[in-house]
């Protein structure tokens, strides 16, 4: 006959294994959950290394500086804009002339008032009034009294807007900036057109050229009913209206 005590005894055993039966499923699940943690976080990459960002004098040296070519513009920032390649040198431009080889012949110029600039060995030069290519075979002939087959490269750094000038029988006579292309008769009508005893068909154009100053006559009416292109003006130009 069994005692009281060894069916408690009994008893607590049978609970205590399943207690046990019941947790291992959970234990199990939870050791599963750890191990494929575990294995995503030794196979996923390695995240990539965080980069500084460039600085602005980083950035600044990885421009590509403008290369001159013999005879032609190098753009580079100007104040007056876009260069054009037929562009016509002017009082206060400032140029880089390099001759190939010649550190010494090197210089960066500023086209002066009178529109000359002086180079070693040549002296003074006319600039004003002639494009880059013109000057370029202006200073290779120069040099090659001293210089054996010369290579001369001239390139435009910087700009200066350049004026023309209207005077006489206008309603507002004075300085013209040339922000681009511009006509006889477009700077007449920046002007104010003209005053009551303007002689329209005897205005004058003078510009002045490496020869010394040009007239150019210029017919108001004639202009008006004429169907070419019209007269424009370049850089200097002086427009009189007697």
């Amino acid at each position: 006959m069994r005692t009281p005590t060894c069916i408690a005894s009994v008893s607590a055993i049978l609970l205590s294994l399943a207690t046990s039966a019941a947790a291992q499923p959970g234990a199990t699940q939870q050791a599963h959950r750890i191990q494929q943690t575990t294995r995503a976080q030794q196979t996923s990459p390695a995240p990539a290394p965080k980069t500084a960002p460039a600085t602005t004098e980083q950035a600044a040296s990885t421009l590509t500086q403008p290369v001159g070519t013999t005879g032609t513009l190098s753009v580079a920032p100007n104040r007056s804009g876009a260069v054009s390649p037929d562009y016509r040198l002017g009082p206060g431009d400032k140029l880089r002339v390099e001759v190939y080889k010649d550190t010494q012949l090197s210089q960066s110029l500023q086209v002066r008032p009178d529109g000359k600039i002086t180079l070693p060995l040549v002296g003074d030069l006319q600039a004003s009034g002639l494009t880059p290519i013109e000057l370029r075979d202006r200073i290779a002939t120069a040099l090659r009294e001293y210089v054996t087959n010369p290579v001369v490269t001239v390139i435009v750094v910087e700009t200066i807007a350049p004026l023309v000038y209207i005077m006489g029988e206008v309603n507002n006579p004075g300085s013209i900036s040339m922000q681009g292309p511009i006509s006889v008769l477009q700077a007449l009508a920046i002007a104010g057109g003209f005053k009551d005893f303007a002689n329209t068909k005897n205005i004058k154009v003078l510009r002045r050229t490496s020869r010394g100053q040009q007239t150019i006559a210029f017919n108001y009416r004639d202009a008006l009913r004429a169907e070419g292109p019209p007269m424009m003006l370049q850089p200097g130009d002086t427009v009189v209206v007697p």
